[in-house]
């Protein structure tokens, strides 16, 4: 009979999510389950390509634009009003300033030889000032009016997106949706809407006014001239838009000839214990560098591309103004334009003209507003099946509570293929309690959901007193019923508003009742708050005693007439159950009660005890009926406590039994579960290990808390030294640097030559024109030749750092010890992100930075020695203002990027509430506090939403200040200059040329610092990669030192051996525990699920070190041998064996570590019972695998590992369950090979099924950390009472 044999079957726990769990932990049916399991998997592919189709559509749903706005109210609609008139003035402050400007330079130039320039500049000097005030008001009224109502708007969004999903029946969530993916959206996608909603609509508005102003103006003044001038236009979109595509294109060919890479960090990173095991670090590192060369080529070529791109976008505008200089001349002469007339012209085109390309931005923003509203507003718009905020159905004085499940059949909405209730009956009487025991999966909370209505089932009905739950108002039936589950679920606030969600409007005396009768007001009045103390998220600033007694005063405080009992005491201690029970069997008196338990003490004094096993009841009656049939179902799980109970007391450290151990881990599998139970594990190697929640619930929180300060700030030098080799690269890159930031002020001479030469007569001015024309085409051509320079040869250098960082990081990673990868920091997602992005960033601290300011050192010094050799009085006075222009480039940009502060971070308490509510969506629907979390939610948003206008109408304020600044101090510098012609100080051409020269120099600076990369992300990510690159490991597998033994036996021993995981210290998994095992002999550990059966295994491979205690093999401790060594000494095949996506040569030659001959391949192949199957196969041994193995089965990948272990020819084999995902016909193959190759080798087993242990030499039964049973099957079995023989008698009789 192969049957289970592992305590795990028996008592595991209820958990509908059985997909996962079963598949690795139990098989009784063996046959079924193959089908099953092909069954499922095509389920789970086939929900695959949906999902896929599903994404596609999305990517492609959007709303329409004015749909955005559909929650506006008469307030908002008048603030977007003023925003768009705002938007319009303030987009023609631009295009106005041109003709200012043409006035300014006619004035100057026309007054050439009087002495009372001054005078004339001093009236459009006022001009100036007064479109300064006009821009201002505009761009108040824009960017407040918007702003606040984007952030009216989406503040309605959210809540109403809240409020909706909050009604949503529990299968919604099951299925559809998840904690993450609501505040997600919540915090998330409502930020995008606002972004496509809000400033973003202002700006685009101003810019396209800019753009019409723009060109009405140029066709106003001239138009023959605009008309030359927009025929460059097609040209500079052209290259504009062959730049974005460049750049676009060739940052994905940088993706994704980085993601090869990625993918080896991904395999490495994911299946770190088959590497270590296989000594395959070296095999990966190769691996890894191969692929960075690829994506460093790519690197540069982008860089190159870029460069290319924008040199020639510059040489296109520079070619612009050559046309538009040598045909305005032409004008002038022709046509009889001034020169003010013709740069008008020039600059109100350009003005124009750029304004568009800025708008893309803000197309993007809507884009990805609307998509993001789409699933909003889908999910605004669903009506459940379920739903609590339907008023309509009876509501009777009062219920009696009798409770009838009449023929039901029943399967969760997320697994509709796994039938829980077929046909299941059950009724309970008024006043009575019944207890439902039996198997994890049987279907016992299932019940308890069904009477709460969560669920309705597929067919059948359940009553209360005689009335089918569908016709009640959902909301007074569930004020009915009283529902205290295993994980207490509390909320981010104090212990009396938590108690408070139990009844509407409870006054404190009731509270303080309810915590008498609950056994809590002990505990309560000693806190230092008392009823105010805050409980922290999930209330983890309390015990799990104390948060249970919550619990149940929440309930008390309901009054409910029907009381369900979901594992309530299961994750408490001795001391902590007895003080809940108490508080319990006190209010379940006259109340219908239905009790879910493992723990049997709990369950005897049931009226009734109802054993469901498989969805069926398979027998009732009260403790002592049942207990008449020695070999029912309900005396068999009485007889497995008892042993638990025994061992139990003999060891105290272990205050949770094994069950409850059990139950809170293998709720890890279960997903509806998940959701509302917040079950307190971690599933570790496979195995989940159940901890007691109140210790868990504080490291956890210390974990997070203390990553960021390991990182220390990484110095610059630390950083440049990395780029050494690279110096001459960076020198020629900074040649061509300078060479860059000395364009732009040579531009401002260049202008204010031509402004001169058209005030000079007929015959120079068209000489004069000409010559000016082709130095503006040369210019071009000059930035054409430097642009590139610098970006290829800065690129070389990022690149070439890029890579080395890298390489060295993962060189590192690798050889850490196995247990840093269980810090959740350190997972394959977080390393590959390291890996990626961050060492990424760092190329900005190096090269980038020094680009941008050996650049912007030049433009400022061309700028200022140009200003003051043309005239030094007002070089000083246009300097004084230069600050304030500057600070209204900053705003300017940062306009550009949107000045709505991160939304996500004011809402986070807001988003805490959100968070609390969905996670605990069962809590919250139980006790229908649906609007009491709305009005919590709400209250909690009024504070940012202040923020956020408030912040409305200082950006606006800012916005127009910096304009106004911006057109004074060019007024104050232009009658400055007036006056020193007036005073003979100096030219007219010289005025400008002053100006041009600083203006110009000030724009490259903003230009250049808005492409800059953000340092202090540098920074950090440079610290984050730089923490594992100093991070010494605690286990190396590079360390060559150590001993080597020549002949080993494989004798091994483990002596007094003490051990926790490092990331769960809290857990004891191993006291004293001793272990000897004989060379050549094969021994088998069995026991319950986290009794750490599996730990030894990972000890003898040194994946973890234990905290005492010693292992020695051959009599040497393990620790002073060389671990490459060591771990070739050893051949592990587990439970989920790890395959790479290579081909199956390969795999089984990973063994080796790579370098294995064809024949030892074949013949390992061929002790593995796998060379048959390999042979059938279209390409052989040459046969892809697919990801994790993906294209070969469970038997047939099982067979590859073990071919993988075989080619080490190991002295020592470890088997860690590996069969026991198999069915029943490769199981028989692969025990088959195993049984040859196990032959002569020292072998320790870890399984479930009793035919892979019948045959050990030894059998050793691992309880609560220690050795409790060793010996042959045969002794074994006829031990009394044992705990071997009751895991199997119990196997027998649940597989019957």
């Amino acid at each position: 009979m192969d049957s289970v044999i592992e305590s795990e079957e028996g008592l595991k726990v209820d958990s509908p999510n059985r997909a996962d769990a079963e598949t690795s932990n139990s098989k009784i049916h063996e046959e079924d389950e193959k089908e099953l399991k092909t069954e499922s998997d095509l389920k789970e592919e086939k929900k695959k390509t949906e999902k896929n189709k599903q994404e596609e559509d999305e990517k492609t749903k959007t709303v329409p634009f004015h749909k955005l706005f559909a929650f506006a109210d008469s307030f908002d609609i008048i603030l977007m009003i003023l925003g768009t008139i705002g938007a319009v003035g303030n987009g023609l402050g631009f295009p106005i300033m041109t003709i200012l400007f043409g006035d300014v330079i006619d004035v100057f130039g026309q007054n050439q030889n009087s002495s009372d320039v001054s005078d004339k500049i001093a009236k459009v000097a006022l001009k100036f000032v007064y479109l300064g005030l006009g821009t201002l008001v505009a761009a108040l009224l824009q960017v407040s009016g918007w702003m606040i109502s984007g952030e009216r708007q989406a503040g309605r969004i959210r809540s109403l997106y809240l409020q909706t999903i909050l009604r949503q029946d529990i299968a919604f969530f099951d299925v559809e949706t998840n904690t993450g993916e609501v505040v997600g959206r919540m915090s998330g996608d409502t930020v995008l809407i606002q972004d496509a909603m809000g400033e973003k609509v202002g700006k685009a508005i101003q810019l396209v006014s800019t753009f019409i102003g723009g060109f009405v103006i140029a066709f106003t003044e001239g138009w023959l001239l605009t008309l030359v001038m927009v025929s460059s236009i097609p040209l500079l979109v052209m290259s504009g838009a062959a730049l974005a595509i460049v750049i676009s294109k060739m940052a994905s060919r940088g993706q994704t000839s980085y993601a090869k890479a990625a993918v080896v960090v991904e395999q490495t990173v994911g299946s770190i214990r088959t590497v270590a095991s296989f000594t395959g670090e070296k095999q990966a590192i190769s691996n890894y560098n191969k692929h960075l060369v690829s994506a460093y080529r790519a690197g540069v070529f982008e860089g190159a591309s870029t460069g290319l791109g924008l040199g020639t976008l510059n040489i296109v505008i520079f070619c612009t103004y050559a046309l538009a200089v040598w045909y305005g001349g032409k004008m002038i002469l022709e046509k009889g334009y001034t020169g003010g007339q013709v740069l008008i012209i020039i600059f109100a085109v350009l003005t124009g003209s750029m304004s568009l390309g800025q708008a893309s931005p803000c197309l993007s923003a809507f884009a990805a507003g609307q998509a993001a509203a789409y699933k909003m507003f889908e999910a605004i718009k669903r009506k459940p099946e379920i739903d609590a905020s339907d008023t309509t159905g009876k509501v009777l004085d009062d219920i009696r509570g009798d409770i009838e499940l009449n023929n039901v059949n029943f399967s969760y909405p997320a697994r509709p293929e796994e039938q829980i209730f077929r046909g299941f009956s059950l009724s309970i009487s008024s006043g009575s309690t019944v207890a439902l025991v039996g198997q994890s999966g049987s279907g016992k909370s299932t019940v308890v959901s069904l009477i709460e209505r969560f669920y309705d089932p597929q067919s059948g009905e359940v009553r209360i007193d005689g009335i089918n739950l569908k016709e009640f108002q959902l909301k007074w039936i569930r004020s009915k019923i009283g529902l205290v589950s295993q994980e207490p679920v509390l909320f981010t606030s104090s212990i009396k508003e938590n108690i408070a969600y139990g009844k509407e409007n409870a006054t404190v005396e009731e509270i303080r009742k309810a915590t008498e009768l609950a056994n809590a007001s002990k505990f309560i009045d000693k806190l230092p708050q008392g009823l105010d103390t805050m409980v922290g998220e999930h209330g983890t600033q309390l015990s799990g005693g104390q948060k249970q007694r919550i619990a149940v005063a929440r309930a008390i405080l309901k009054d409910p007439r029907i009381l369900l009992l979901d594992e309530a005491t299961s994750a408490l201690d001795a001391e902590s159950e007895r003080i809940v029970q108490e508080a319990l069997d006190r209010i379940m008196v006259n109340r219908t009660t239905v009790v879910v338990a493992h723990r049997l003490s709990t369950v005897r004094n049931a009226d009734m005890i109802a054993v469901i096993h498989q969805g069926k009841i398979v027998e009732k009656g009260s403790h002592s009926e049942l207990l008449r049939d020695p070999e029912g179902a309900y005396s068999q799980l009485i007889r497995l406590q008892e042993d638990t109970k025994q061992t139990e007391d003999s060891t105290d450290e272990q205050k949770l039994s094994m069950e409850s151990m059990k139950r809170s881990s293998l709720r890890k599998s279960s997903l509806s579960r998940s959701l509302s139970k917040r079950s307190s594990s971690f599933s570790m190697f496979g195995f989940p290990a159940g901890i007691d929640t109140n210790n868990e619930a504080i490291p956890e929180k210390d974990i997070k808390v203390s990553t960021p300060i390991k990182e220390k700030k990484v110095s610059f030098f630390r950083v440049a030294a990395l780029n050494k080799p690279e110096i001459p690269m960076l020198i020629l890159g900074s040649i061509a640097a300078v060479l860059n930031g000395v364009i732009l002020p040579i531009f401002g001479i260049l202008i204010s030559s031509v402004i001169k030469a058209f005030f000079k007569p007929p015959e120079q001015l068209k000489s004069d024109t000409r010559f000016w024309a082709i130095i503006f085409m040369l210019l071009g051509v000059a930035s054409m030749v430097v642009f590139p320079a610098q970006t290829i040869f800065f690129s070389i250098a990022g690149c070439k750092l890029v890579q080395r960082i890298r390489s060295m990081c993962f060189e590192k990673v690798v050889r850490m010890e196995v247990g840093w990868f269980d810090e959740t920091e350190n997972s394959s997602g977080a390393i590959g992100a390291r890996l990626s992005a961050d060492a990424a960033t760092v190329r900005g601290l190096v090269g980038d930075a020094l680009a941008q300011t050996v650049q912007n050192l030049a433009s400022v010094t061309a700028g200022l020695v140009i200003a003051f050799v043309a005239s030094w009085q007002l070089a000083f006075i246009v300097l004084a203002m230069l600050p304030l222009i500057g600070l209204n480039g900053y705003i300017y940009m940062k306009f550009m990027v949107g000045f709505s502060a991160d939304a996500k971070r004011m809402y986070e308490e807001a988003s805490q509430v959100a968070n609390d509510a969905v996670g605990s969506i069962r809590t919250v629907a139980s006790f229908c506090a649906e609007e009491k979390v709305m009005k919590m939610y709400k209250k909690k948003c009024e504070g940012p939403m202040r923020t956020g206008i408030r912040q409305g109408i200082v950006s606006g304020i800012g916005f127009g200040v910096s304009f106004f600044v911006l057109f004074s101090s060019y007024a104050a510098s232009f009658y400055a200059g007036a006056r020193l012609v007036d005073d003979g100080k100096t030219t007219f051409d010289s005025v400008f040329r002053v100006f041009f020269a600083l203006t110009m120099a000030a724009v490259a600076i903003s230009q250049s610092s808005s492409l800059s990369p953000d340092s202090s992300k540098a920074s950090n990510a440079a610290a984050s990669i730089f923490a594992v690159i100093d991070r010494e490991s605690k286990i190396d597998p590079s360390d060559e030192s150590g001993r080597v033994l020549d002949n080993v036996k494989g004798d091994i021993e483990l002596r007094h051996i003490s051990f926790k995981y490092p990331s769960r210290p809290d857990v004891q998994i191993f006291q004293d525990l001793c272990l000897s095992i004989r060379a050549g002999k094969t021994i088998a550990l069995v026991g319950e699920s986290g009794s750490g059966k599996s730990t030894v295994i990972a000890l003898l491979q040194r994946f973890y070190d234990p905290d005492s205690g010693q292992i020695t093999l051959d009599g040497v401790e393990i620790k002073t041998l060389q671990l490459k060594w060591l771990r070739q000494q050893t051949g592990l095949v587990s439970q989920e064996p790890v395959l790479f996506n290579e081909t199956i040569r390969a795999n089984i030659a990973y063994g080796k570590g790579g370098d294995a001959t064809e024949t030892e391949i074949v013949s390992a192949a061929e002790l593995s019972n796998a060379h048959g199957f390999i042979s059938g196969l279209q390409q052989g041994y040459d046969t892809m695998v697919g990801e994790r193995g993906v294209q070969l089965s469970g038997g047939q990948k099982q067979r590859v590992a073990i071919a993988r272990a075989i080619v080490k020819d190991p002295k020592v084999l470890l088997l860690d369950e590996a069969t026991s995902a198999l069915d029943a016909e490769s199981e028989r193959v692969v025990q088959d090979a195993l049984d040859r190759v196990m032959v002569n080798r020292t072998t320790v087993v870890v399984a479930h099924r009793l035919s892979t242990i019948k045959n050990a030499d030894v059998i050793a039964v691992v309880k609560n950390g220690v050795i409790v049973e060793k010996g042959k099957h045969e002794t074994l079995i006829n031990i009394k009472d044992g705990v071997y023989a009751s895991l199997v008698q119990l196997h027998l009789s649940a597989s019957t």
